[in-house]
């Protein structure tokens, strides 16, 4: 289940209540939600998050109402577009439980590791020639695990590809034998991966720096501001942001670094445009053996005065060919609001390779 949906499934669970659970598994084509969205129906009836937007949360209601542990297909309707099924020409695969303190004893362990920012996964059996292993399932850290999905041969070959996805980030699904064969068929296995959530490091105690920290919160990411000056970099001027942190910035980046902080997924947003700041930060960026993203505000002078200046301390062309600079897509922007967008949206296309054209002027599939 996705995190906006846990916190309310927690509070039943705490409760002593039992919830209707409905997470999408597998997609097909052009489907709306990704794996991993839930919906989730509570004992009143209410409806949390969305598992299509829409299209075919009405059938899912019912479905998650019913009780039953299963998996469900949906998809267009040919003869009535309007029919339960999604309009958008996708498919998708939603599996349908009850979750409880019965069906679901260490909820809390799970919602507790994603709040203090430790990975777990959640493999589930979603499909398997014995019902009554449908819902069995295990929660997997890096370094324990706790349930069974039947059988130690089972446990032993999900637990091992769980932690593989969870390095990765990757929610998957996953095929063997009835007994955990690696080469075989009838046992499915769902894997939910709760990474830390990615990180956005925005350096510049500015004006642009507020507006951009309250995107990369809406995008989701645990968003950090930095900067030197302590009289700029206060908590109240950054409300939305997750830390606010008064140190040099290149030494800082060096620390997190140093801690295993930054992976694939991690954005870097330089805003400060002063040299003293920029050119020592950037040297350590760009030198970063995983990164995601590195952004930088300026003016074309100022572009070309920060490259020169790099280029005089040693970074190449490769390492260059890594900054986005000036930062942002073109999209006439203006203040820092609608150029905190601008960045935003060039994150986005560099994360799923969007190349940031308006999509009437595109064919084919809208999400890649």
């Amino acid at each position: 289940m996705v995190l906006d949906v846990m916190d309310r499934v927690l509070a039943a669970w705490r409760a002593g209540e039992s919830v209707g659970v409905a997470t999408v598994v597998r997609t097909f084509r052009s489907a709306p939600r990704p794996p991993g969205a839930s919906m989730a129906v509570l004992a009143d009836g209410r409806v949390v998050g969305s598992v299509s937007g829409g299209c075919v949360e009405g059938a899912v209601y019912d479905a998650a109402q019913s009780g039953e542990t299963g998996l469900h297909r949906y998809g267009i309707s040919d003869d009535d577009a309007f029919a339960v099924g999604l309009t958008c020409g996708g498919i998708i695969d939603v599996f349908v439980e009850t979750i409880s303190r019965t069906t679901f004893s260490d909820l809390d362990s799970v919602a507790a590791a994603v709040e203090e920012h430790r990975p777990v996964a959640v493999a589930t059996v979603i499909e398997h020639p014995d019902a009554s292993r449908v819902g069995a399932r295990l929660v997997v850290e890096p370094h324990t695990a706790s349930g069974t999905l039947g059988s130690a041969r089972a446990d032993a070959a999900v637990v091992d590809d769980a932690r593989g996805l969870l390095e990765a980030g990757r929610t998957d699904v996953l095929h063997y034998g009835p007994d955990g064969q690696r080469r075989g068929e009838g046992m499915t296995v769902f894997v939910n991966s709760f990474a830390p959530r990615a990180r956005m490091i925005v350096f510049g105690a500015i004006d642009f720096a507020s507006a951009v920290a309250r995107q990369g919160t809406l995008l989701g990411y645990r968003v950090t501001v930095c900067d030197a000056r302590p009289v700029f970099t206060t908590p109240e001027r950054f409300p939305t942001a997750d830390e606010v942190i008064v140190e040099w910035p290149h030494r800082y980046l060096e620390r997190l670094q140093a801690e295993g902080e930054i992976d694939d997924r991690t954005v870097i947003c330089v805003l400060t445009h002063d040299p003293k700041f920029d050119v020592p930060l950037l040297e350590v960026a760009l030198r970063l053996p995983r990164v995601g993203y590195i952004g930088a505000m300026g003016s074309r002078r100022t572009h070309d005065d920060r490259v020169a200046r790099l280029r005089e301390v040693g970074i190449g062309d490769d390492e260059l060919a890594r900054l986005s600079s000036p930062i942002g897509l073109d999209l006439g922007a203006r203040t820092p609001e609608e150029t905190a967008v601008s960045i935003a949206a060039e994150i986005v296309a560099r994360r799923w390779g969007g190349g940031g054209r308006p999509l009437g002027e595109r064919e084919g599939r809208i999400h890649r």
